[in-house]
Protein backbone atom coordinates (compact mmCIF):
# COMPACT_ATOMS: atom_id res chain seq x y z
CA UNK A 1 0.00 0.00 0.00
CA UNK A 2 1.33 3.54 -0.84
CA UNK A 3 -1.97 5.56 -0.30
CA UNK A 4 0.05 7.70 2.15
CA UNK A 5 2.33 9.13 -0.30
CA UNK A 6 1.73 12.91 -1.50
CA UNK A 7 0.45 13.89 -4.59
CA UNK A 8 4.02 15.89 -6.01
CA UNK A 9 2.71 19.53 -6.88
CA UNK A 10 4.95 19.68 -10.36
CA UNK A 11 3.42 17.48 -12.01
CA UNK A 12 -0.12 18.64 -10.74
CA UNK A 13 0.83 22.14 -11.88
CA UNK A 14 2.60 20.83 -15.51
CA UNK A 15 -1.01 19.15 -16.23
CA UNK A 16 -2.66 22.02 -15.49
CA UNK A 17 -1.03 24.15 -17.48
CA UNK A 18 -1.39 22.28 -20.68
CA UNK A 19 -4.75 20.98 -19.79
CA UNK A 20 -6.48 23.66 -21.70
CA UNK A 21 -4.09 23.25 -24.73
CA UNK A 22 -5.77 21.71 -27.69
CA UNK A 23 -4.11 18.40 -28.86
CA UNK A 24 -2.90 18.07 -31.74
CA UNK A 25 -3.27 14.01 -32.11
CA UNK A 26 -3.55 10.87 -30.46
CA UNK A 27 -2.20 7.76 -30.50
CA UNK A 28 -3.26 5.72 -33.16
CA UNK A 29 -4.71 2.04 -32.45
CA UNK A 30 -6.59 -0.53 -34.52
CA UNK A 31 -6.56 -3.31 -32.35
CA UNK A 32 -7.11 -6.11 -35.25
CA UNK A 33 -3.74 -5.25 -36.46
CA UNK A 34 -0.49 -6.33 -34.92
CA UNK A 35 1.66 -3.76 -36.67
CA UNK A 36 -0.90 -1.12 -35.01
CA UNK A 37 -0.37 -2.23 -31.58
CA UNK A 38 3.66 -2.70 -31.80
CA UNK A 39 3.27 1.06 -33.50
CA UNK A 40 0.98 2.53 -30.60
CA UNK A 41 3.32 0.22 -28.19
CA UNK A 42 6.67 1.62 -29.08
CA UNK A 43 5.42 5.51 -28.91
CA UNK A 44 4.23 5.21 -25.36
CA UNK A 45 7.56 3.09 -24.35
CA UNK A 46 9.17 6.30 -25.75
CA UNK A 47 6.80 8.55 -23.70
CA UNK A 48 7.58 6.34 -20.84
CA UNK A 49 11.43 5.93 -21.20
CA UNK A 50 11.66 9.85 -21.46
CA UNK A 51 11.19 10.30 -18.05
CA UNK A 52 13.95 7.78 -17.10
CA UNK A 53 17.36 9.40 -17.05
CA UNK A 54 19.36 6.55 -15.61
CA UNK A 55 21.51 6.45 -19.19
CA UNK A 56 22.46 9.97 -18.69
CA UNK A 57 26.07 10.90 -17.66
CA UNK A 58 26.19 11.54 -14.43
CA UNK A 59 22.45 10.46 -13.91
CA UNK A 60 21.69 7.64 -10.74
CA UNK A 61 21.56 4.30 -12.76
CA UNK A 62 18.62 2.35 -11.87
CA UNK A 63 16.29 5.10 -10.26
CA UNK A 64 13.62 7.33 -11.95
CA UNK A 65 13.38 11.58 -10.80
CA UNK A 66 11.58 12.79 -7.88
CA UNK A 67 8.78 12.23 -7.42
CA UNK A 68 8.74 8.65 -7.59
CA UNK A 69 9.72 6.17 -5.66
CA UNK A 70 12.69 3.48 -5.90
CA UNK A 71 9.46 0.93 -6.36
CA UNK A 72 8.08 2.15 -9.53
CA UNK A 73 11.49 1.70 -11.16
CA UNK A 74 11.72 -1.59 -10.90
CA UNK A 75 7.59 -1.84 -12.18
CA UNK A 76 8.48 0.27 -14.95
CA UNK A 77 11.83 -2.23 -16.04
CA UNK A 78 9.52 -4.76 -15.60
CA UNK A 79 7.37 -3.55 -18.06
CA UNK A 80 9.98 -3.25 -20.39
CA UNK A 81 11.13 -6.90 -20.51
CA UNK A 82 7.56 -7.17 -21.30
CA UNK A 83 7.45 -4.92 -23.69
CA UNK A 84 10.70 -6.71 -25.93
CA UNK A 85 9.03 -10.07 -25.24
CA UNK A 86 5.61 -8.92 -26.60
CA UNK A 87 7.16 -6.69 -29.60
CA UNK A 88 10.44 -7.81 -30.53
CA UNK A 89 11.95 -4.01 -30.18
CA UNK A 90 15.05 -4.84 -28.41
CA UNK A 91 15.57 -0.98 -28.50
CA UNK A 92 15.51 -0.78 -25.07
CA UNK A 93 17.09 -3.91 -23.30
CA UNK A 94 20.42 -2.70 -22.87
CA UNK A 95 19.44 0.06 -20.34
CA UNK A 96 16.84 -1.92 -18.31
CA UNK A 97 19.39 -4.86 -17.46
CA UNK A 98 21.48 -2.00 -16.22
CA UNK A 99 19.07 -0.45 -14.68
CA UNK A 100 18.02 -3.53 -12.80
CA UNK A 101 21.98 -4.94 -12.18
CA UNK A 102 22.64 -1.41 -10.47
CA UNK A 103 19.59 -1.83 -7.83
CA UNK A 104 21.19 -5.35 -6.61
CA UNK A 105 23.92 -4.23 -3.85
CA UNK A 106 26.73 -6.91 -2.93
CA UNK A 107 24.13 -8.78 -1.23
CA UNK A 108 22.82 -9.71 -4.72
CA UNK A 109 19.60 -9.16 -4.06
CA UNK A 110 17.13 -5.67 -4.11
CA UNK A 111 18.21 -4.15 -0.77
CA UNK A 112 20.03 -1.38 -1.96
CA UNK A 113 21.33 0.50 1.39
CA UNK A 114 20.64 4.31 0.01
CA UNK A 115 16.71 3.27 -0.32
CA UNK A 116 16.18 2.11 3.48
CA UNK A 117 14.03 4.96 3.87
CA UNK A 118 11.00 3.92 1.60
CA UNK A 119 11.83 0.44 0.92
CA UNK A 120 8.97 -1.83 1.74
CA UNK A 121 8.14 -5.29 1.42
CA UNK A 122 6.07 -4.42 -1.42
CA UNK A 123 8.39 -2.20 -3.19
CA UNK A 124 11.33 -5.12 -3.34
CA UNK A 125 8.63 -7.64 -4.72
CA UNK A 126 8.41 -5.41 -7.82
CA UNK A 127 11.73 -5.30 -8.54
CA UNK A 128 11.56 -9.15 -7.97
CA UNK A 129 8.72 -9.50 -10.31
CA UNK A 130 10.87 -7.65 -13.30
CA UNK A 131 13.63 -10.07 -12.48
CA UNK A 132 11.17 -13.28 -12.60
CA UNK A 133 9.49 -12.19 -15.58
CA UNK A 134 13.00 -12.03 -17.67
CA UNK A 135 13.41 -15.52 -16.67
CA UNK A 136 10.22 -16.27 -17.60
CA UNK A 137 10.42 -14.71 -20.94
CA UNK A 138 13.73 -15.39 -21.62
CA UNK A 139 15.05 -12.05 -21.70
CA UNK A 140 18.94 -11.71 -22.12
CA UNK A 141 21.11 -13.24 -19.43
CA UNK A 142 23.02 -10.86 -17.13
CA UNK A 143 27.08 -10.83 -17.87
CA UNK A 144 28.67 -13.92 -16.25
CA UNK A 145 29.98 -11.89 -13.37
CA UNK A 146 26.15 -11.08 -12.01
CA UNK A 147 23.56 -13.31 -10.21
CA UNK A 148 20.72 -14.23 -12.74
CA UNK A 149 17.45 -13.20 -13.02
CA UNK A 150 15.72 -16.42 -11.73
CA UNK A 151 18.65 -16.10 -8.29
CA UNK A 152 17.64 -12.42 -7.71
CA UNK A 153 13.94 -13.60 -8.01
CA UNK A 154 14.75 -16.55 -4.97
CA UNK A 155 16.80 -14.33 -3.24
CA UNK A 156 13.98 -11.61 -2.56
CA UNK A 157 11.45 -14.75 -1.80
CA UNK A 158 14.49 -16.06 1.02
CA UNK A 159 14.16 -12.36 2.42
CA UNK A 160 10.58 -11.99 2.49
CA UNK A 161 10.00 -15.59 3.82
CA UNK A 162 12.24 -14.82 7.03
CA UNK A 163 10.27 -11.91 7.68
CA UNK A 164 7.28 -13.66 7.99
CA UNK A 165 5.83 -12.00 11.02
CA UNK A 166 3.61 -14.76 13.46
CA UNK A 167 3.98 -12.55 16.75
CA UNK A 168 1.53 -10.38 14.90
CA UNK A 169 -1.86 -11.54 13.63
CA UNK A 170 -0.74 -15.19 13.09
CA UNK A 171 1.71 -14.57 10.23
CA UNK A 172 2.10 -12.10 7.54
CA UNK A 173 4.44 -9.58 6.16
CA UNK A 174 4.38 -6.14 7.33
CA UNK A 175 3.88 -3.45 4.58
CA UNK A 176 7.42 -2.03 5.50
CA UNK A 177 10.94 -3.91 6.16
CA UNK A 178 12.39 -1.20 8.59
CA UNK A 179 10.88 -0.23 12.02
CA UNK A 180 11.51 3.66 11.57
CA UNK A 181 9.31 3.81 8.94
CA UNK A 182 5.92 4.91 8.52
CA UNK A 183 3.80 1.93 8.26
CA UNK A 184 5.55 -0.85 9.89
CA UNK A 185 2.41 -1.80 12.09
CA UNK A 186 0.57 -2.03 8.68
CA UNK A 187 -0.30 -5.67 6.99
CA UNK A 188 -1.35 -4.98 3.28
CA UNK A 189 -1.83 -7.00 1.01
CA UNK A 190 0.66 -5.66 -2.19
CA UNK A 191 3.27 -7.43 -0.21
CA UNK A 192 1.69 -10.49 1.11
CA UNK A 193 -0.17 -10.84 -1.99
CA UNK A 194 3.48 -9.81 -3.99
CA UNK A 195 4.89 -12.76 -2.18
CA UNK A 196 2.12 -15.16 -2.55
CA UNK A 197 2.57 -14.26 -6.29
CA UNK A 198 6.32 -14.95 -6.18
CA UNK A 199 6.19 -18.30 -4.51
CA UNK A 200 3.68 -19.38 -7.00
CA UNK A 201 5.85 -18.39 -10.05
CA UNK A 202 8.56 -19.64 -8.71
CA UNK A 203 6.74 -23.54 -8.04
CA UNK A 204 5.93 -23.07 -11.36
CA UNK A 205 9.01 -22.11 -13.18
CA UNK A 206 11.38 -24.29 -11.12
CA UNK A 207 9.29 -27.38 -9.99
CA UNK A 208 10.04 -26.88 -6.06
CA UNK A 209 7.06 -27.90 -4.29
CA UNK A 210 8.61 -25.47 -1.22
CA UNK A 211 7.86 -22.43 -3.29
CA UNK A 212 4.05 -23.89 -3.43
CA UNK A 213 3.72 -24.71 -0.14
CA UNK A 214 4.57 -20.86 1.25
CA UNK A 215 2.38 -19.91 -1.46
CA UNK A 216 -1.01 -22.08 -0.32
CA UNK A 217 0.42 -20.57 3.48
CA UNK A 218 0.22 -17.18 2.24
CA UNK A 219 -3.08 -17.93 0.37
CA UNK A 220 -4.66 -19.14 3.71
CA UNK A 221 -3.56 -16.65 5.76
CA UNK A 222 -5.07 -14.33 4.00
CA UNK A 223 -8.27 -15.50 4.09
CA UNK A 224 -7.72 -16.09 7.89
CA UNK A 225 -7.21 -12.73 8.89
CA UNK A 226 -10.50 -11.73 6.16
CA UNK A 227 -7.92 -9.37 3.96
CA UNK A 228 -9.46 -11.62 0.94
CA UNK A 229 -13.45 -12.22 1.31
CA UNK A 230 -15.18 -15.57 0.43
CA UNK A 231 -16.15 -13.76 -3.13
CA UNK A 232 -12.40 -12.70 -3.81
CA UNK A 233 -12.30 -9.33 -2.72
CA UNK A 234 -9.11 -7.95 -1.95
CA UNK A 235 -8.82 -5.41 0.97
CA UNK A 236 -5.88 -3.03 1.20
CA UNK A 237 -4.36 -3.94 4.66
CA UNK A 238 -5.02 -3.78 8.51
CA UNK A 239 -3.14 -2.83 11.14
CA UNK A 240 -1.00 -4.98 13.76
CA UNK A 241 -2.18 -3.08 17.08
CA UNK A 242 -5.70 -4.88 16.67
CA UNK A 243 -4.59 -7.79 15.36
CA UNK A 244 -5.27 -7.49 12.13
CA UNK A 245 -9.12 -7.68 12.79
CA UNK A 246 -10.10 -4.42 11.27
CA UNK A 247 -8.88 -4.30 7.63
CA UNK A 248 -9.29 -1.29 5.80
CA UNK A 249 -11.66 -2.22 2.69
CA UNK A 250 -10.38 -0.37 0.44
CA UNK A 251 -9.76 -2.28 -3.14
CA UNK A 252 -6.81 -1.57 -5.84
CA UNK A 253 -6.70 -3.04 -9.09
CA UNK A 254 -2.85 -4.45 -8.17
CA UNK A 255 -4.70 -6.35 -5.34
CA UNK A 256 -6.81 -8.34 -7.26
CA UNK A 257 -4.33 -8.63 -10.01
CA UNK A 258 -1.18 -9.93 -7.76
CA UNK A 259 -3.58 -12.14 -6.51
CA UNK A 260 -4.94 -13.60 -10.06
CA UNK A 261 -1.33 -13.65 -10.97
CA UNK A 262 -0.34 -16.39 -8.58
CA UNK A 263 -3.99 -18.32 -7.98
CA UNK A 264 -3.47 -18.80 -12.12
CA UNK A 265 -0.23 -20.19 -11.52
CA UNK A 266 -0.60 -22.36 -9.04
CA UNK A 267 -3.38 -23.94 -11.54
CA UNK A 268 -0.98 -24.64 -13.69
CA UNK A 269 1.64 -25.60 -11.58
CA UNK A 270 -0.86 -28.29 -10.06
CA UNK A 271 -2.14 -29.50 -13.78
CA UNK A 272 -5.08 -27.62 -13.14
CA UNK A 273 -6.31 -28.86 -10.00
CA UNK A 274 -10.11 -27.59 -9.38
CA UNK A 275 -9.05 -25.63 -6.67
CA UNK A 276 -6.80 -23.36 -8.03
CA UNK A 277 -9.12 -22.89 -11.29
CA UNK A 278 -12.01 -21.73 -8.85
CA UNK A 279 -10.24 -19.37 -7.35
CA UNK A 280 -8.70 -17.88 -10.54
CA UNK A 281 -12.35 -17.95 -11.64
CA UNK A 282 -13.61 -16.04 -8.13
CA UNK A 283 -10.47 -13.47 -8.53
CA UNK A 284 -11.42 -13.00 -12.54
CA UNK A 285 -15.01 -12.17 -11.38
CA UNK A 286 -14.08 -9.80 -8.58
CA UNK A 287 -11.57 -7.76 -10.80
CA UNK A 288 -15.10 -6.99 -12.70
CA UNK A 289 -15.33 -3.95 -9.77
CA UNK A 290 -12.72 -2.28 -11.78
CA UNK A 291 -14.47 -2.67 -15.28
CA UNK A 292 -17.52 -0.53 -13.82
CA UNK A 293 -20.47 -0.61 -15.69
CA UNK A 294 -21.06 2.76 -15.80
CA UNK A 295 -18.40 2.61 -18.27
CA UNK A 296 -19.75 -0.34 -20.09
CA UNK A 297 -18.78 -3.19 -18.25
CA UNK A 298 -15.46 -3.50 -19.67
CA UNK A 299 -12.94 -0.33 -19.66
CA UNK A 300 -10.57 -0.41 -16.70
CA UNK A 301 -10.73 2.00 -13.82
CA UNK A 302 -9.03 2.70 -10.25
CA UNK A 303 -12.15 3.05 -8.30
CA UNK A 304 -10.99 4.41 -5.13
CA UNK A 305 -9.62 7.23 -6.92
CA UNK A 306 -9.90 8.39 -10.63
CA UNK A 307 -13.69 9.11 -9.71
CA UNK A 308 -12.64 10.93 -6.90
CA UNK A 309 -9.73 13.11 -8.71
CA UNK A 310 -7.75 12.09 -5.79
CA UNK A 311 -5.13 9.43 -6.94
CA UNK A 312 -1.22 10.36 -6.11
CA UNK A 313 1.90 9.97 -7.77
CA UNK A 314 2.18 5.97 -7.45
CA UNK A 315 -1.94 4.91 -8.34
CA UNK A 316 -2.12 5.88 -11.74
CA UNK A 317 0.59 2.98 -12.65
CA UNK A 318 -2.07 0.30 -10.80
CA UNK A 319 -4.12 -0.64 -13.61
CA UNK A 320 -0.64 -1.69 -15.52
CA UNK A 321 -0.41 -4.77 -13.22
CA UNK A 322 -3.89 -5.68 -13.17
CA UNK A 323 -3.77 -5.33 -17.13
CA UNK A 324 -0.56 -7.43 -17.67
CA UNK A 325 -1.18 -9.85 -14.84
CA UNK A 326 -4.85 -10.63 -16.58
CA UNK A 327 -2.95 -10.91 -20.07
CA UNK A 328 -0.41 -13.24 -18.67
CA UNK A 329 -3.20 -15.69 -16.50
CA UNK A 330 -4.91 -16.18 -20.49
CA UNK A 331 -1.39 -18.28 -21.35
CA UNK A 332 -0.98 -20.22 -18.05
CA UNK A 333 -4.88 -20.76 -17.74
CA UNK A 334 -6.60 -20.22 -20.76
CA UNK A 335 -9.78 -20.62 -19.84
CA UNK A 336 -9.50 -17.03 -18.92
CA UNK A 337 -9.18 -15.95 -22.34
CA UNK A 338 -12.25 -14.71 -23.59
CA UNK A 339 -13.35 -12.73 -20.36
CA UNK A 340 -9.74 -11.03 -19.72
CA UNK A 341 -9.24 -10.28 -24.03
CA UNK A 342 -12.63 -8.64 -24.37
CA UNK A 343 -11.42 -6.25 -21.31
CA UNK A 344 -8.15 -5.69 -22.32
CA UNK A 345 -9.60 -4.94 -26.14
CA UNK A 346 -11.93 -2.51 -24.32
CA UNK A 347 -9.70 -1.01 -21.91
CA UNK A 348 -6.49 -0.66 -24.78
CA UNK A 349 -8.96 1.53 -27.15
CA UNK A 350 -10.02 3.99 -24.42
CA UNK A 351 -6.44 3.87 -23.14
CA UNK A 352 -4.87 5.15 -26.72
CA UNK A 353 -7.54 7.44 -26.99
CA UNK A 354 -6.65 9.52 -23.77
CA UNK A 355 -2.64 9.39 -25.17
CA UNK A 356 -3.67 12.69 -26.82
CA UNK A 357 -2.12 15.37 -24.26
CA UNK A 358 0.01 17.99 -26.09
CA UNK A 359 3.29 16.62 -24.93
CA UNK A 360 5.50 14.18 -27.08
CA UNK A 361 3.50 15.95 -30.17
CA UNK A 362 -0.44 15.16 -28.88
CA UNK A 363 0.43 11.39 -27.68
CA UNK A 364 1.24 11.91 -24.12
CA UNK A 365 -1.41 9.77 -22.07
CA UNK A 366 -3.70 10.80 -19.71
CA UNK A 367 -5.76 7.73 -16.86
CA UNK A 368 -9.31 7.81 -17.83
CA UNK A 369 -9.79 5.93 -20.74
CA UNK A 370 -13.18 6.40 -20.96
CA UNK A 371 -12.97 9.47 -22.66
CA UNK A 372 -10.96 10.78 -25.59
CA UNK A 373 -10.94 14.33 -24.14
CA UNK A 374 -6.99 14.08 -22.20
CA UNK A 375 -7.87 14.46 -18.55
CA UNK A 376 -4.52 16.94 -18.07
CA UNK A 377 -3.01 14.19 -16.18
CA UNK A 378 0.54 13.19 -16.65
CA UNK A 379 3.26 11.20 -15.58
CA UNK A 380 5.49 7.38 -15.63
CA UNK A 381 2.32 5.81 -14.03
CA UNK A 382 -0.07 6.89 -16.75
CA UNK A 383 2.26 5.38 -19.43
CA UNK A 384 2.88 2.63 -17.87
CA UNK A 385 -0.99 1.72 -17.50
CA UNK A 386 -1.72 2.86 -21.40
CA UNK A 387 1.73 0.53 -22.43
CA UNK A 388 0.75 -2.47 -20.36
CA UNK A 389 -2.94 -2.81 -21.72
CA UNK A 390 -2.03 -2.08 -25.17
CA UNK A 391 0.96 -4.19 -25.82
CA UNK A 392 -1.25 -6.85 -23.86
CA UNK A 393 -3.08 -7.11 -26.81
CA UNK A 394 -0.77 -9.07 -28.19
CA UNK A 395 -0.11 -11.92 -25.70
CA UNK A 396 -1.57 -14.41 -27.65
CA UNK A 397 0.66 -14.22 -30.60
CA UNK A 398 3.75 -14.83 -27.99
CA UNK A 399 5.18 -17.77 -26.40
CA UNK A 400 3.92 -18.03 -22.75
CA UNK A 401 6.54 -17.83 -19.79
CA UNK A 402 9.17 -21.20 -19.78
CA UNK A 403 10.12 -23.37 -16.91
CA UNK A 404 13.17 -24.49 -15.78
CA UNK A 405 12.33 -28.30 -17.52
CA UNK A 406 11.04 -26.50 -20.41
CA UNK A 407 12.97 -23.97 -22.20
CA UNK A 408 13.87 -21.94 -19.37
CA UNK A 409 17.86 -20.96 -18.53
CA UNK A 410 18.27 -18.51 -15.70
CA UNK A 411 20.12 -20.65 -13.23
CA UNK A 412 18.56 -21.71 -10.07
CA UNK A 413 19.92 -20.64 -6.79
CA UNK A 414 17.96 -22.19 -3.97
CA UNK A 415 20.24 -20.48 -1.24
CA UNK A 416 20.17 -16.94 -2.93
CA UNK A 417 19.15 -14.44 0.05
CA UNK A 418 20.00 -16.76 2.93
CA UNK A 419 24.08 -15.85 3.42
CA UNK A 420 25.18 -14.14 6.93
CA UNK A 421 25.45 -10.90 4.56
CA UNK A 422 21.72 -10.95 4.14
CA UNK A 423 20.50 -7.94 6.16
CA UNK A 424 18.29 -8.20 9.48
CA UNK A 425 15.04 -5.91 9.43
CA UNK A 426 15.07 -4.86 12.25
CA UNK A 427 17.12 -4.09 15.63
CA UNK A 428 14.96 -4.66 18.63
CA UNK A 429 16.56 -1.83 20.10
CA UNK A 430 14.70 0.75 17.86
CA UNK A 431 11.68 -0.73 18.67
CA UNK A 432 11.11 -1.42 22.68
CA UNK A 433 9.63 1.08 24.80
CA UNK A 434 11.84 3.32 26.47
CA UNK A 435 11.31 3.11 30.21
CA UNK A 436 11.39 5.16 33.05
CA UNK A 437 15.04 4.05 33.65
CA UNK A 438 16.13 5.10 29.97
CA UNK A 439 15.00 8.64 30.69
CA UNK A 440 16.67 8.47 34.07
CA UNK A 441 20.39 7.25 32.44
CA UNK A 442 19.66 9.44 29.50
CA UNK A 443 19.13 12.35 31.88
CA UNK A 444 22.56 11.56 33.94
CA UNK A 445 24.23 11.21 30.39
CA UNK A 446 23.36 14.48 29.40
CA UNK A 447 24.93 15.95 32.82
CA UNK A 448 27.51 14.69 32.46
CA UNK A 449 28.31 15.49 29.00
CA UNK A 450 26.74 19.35 29.93
CA UNK A 451 29.69 19.50 32.63
CA UNK A 452 32.63 18.47 29.89
CA UNK A 453 31.14 21.32 27.62
CA UNK A 454 31.30 23.66 30.15
CA UNK A 455 35.16 22.89 31.64
CA UNK A 456 35.95 22.63 28.09
CA UNK A 457 34.36 26.02 27.43
CA UNK A 458 36.38 27.50 30.89
CA UNK A 459 39.40 26.36 29.64
CA UNK A 460 39.11 27.49 26.23
CA UNK A 461 38.43 30.69 27.30
CA UNK A 462 41.95 31.38 29.31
Amino acid sequence: MIISRPTSPWVGVLGSLLYGVQAVAAIQLDIRSTDSIKKAASTVAYGMMSYYHGNETGMPVGLLPDPYYWWEAGAMFGQMVEYWHLTGDKTYNDVVTKGLLAQIETTEDFMPQNQTRTEGNDDQAFWAFAAMSAAELKFPDPPPDQPSWLALAQAVFNEQAHRWDTQHCGGGLRWQIFAWNKGYDYKNSISNGGFFQLAARLARYTGNQTYADWADKSWDWMIDIKLMTPDYRVYDGANIDKNCSAPSELQWTYNVGTMLMGAANMYNFTDGDPKWRSRTEGLLNASQLFFPQSLGGDIMQEIACEPQKSCNNDQPSFKAYLSRWMAATTQIAPFSEGYVMKKLRASAQGAAKQCSGPPNGGTTCGRTWNTAVWDGKLGVGEEMSALSVIQNLLIQKVAPPVTLKKGGTSKSNPEAGTGPVNPTPIDPVLTRKVTTGDRAGAGILTAIVLAVLLGSTWWISF
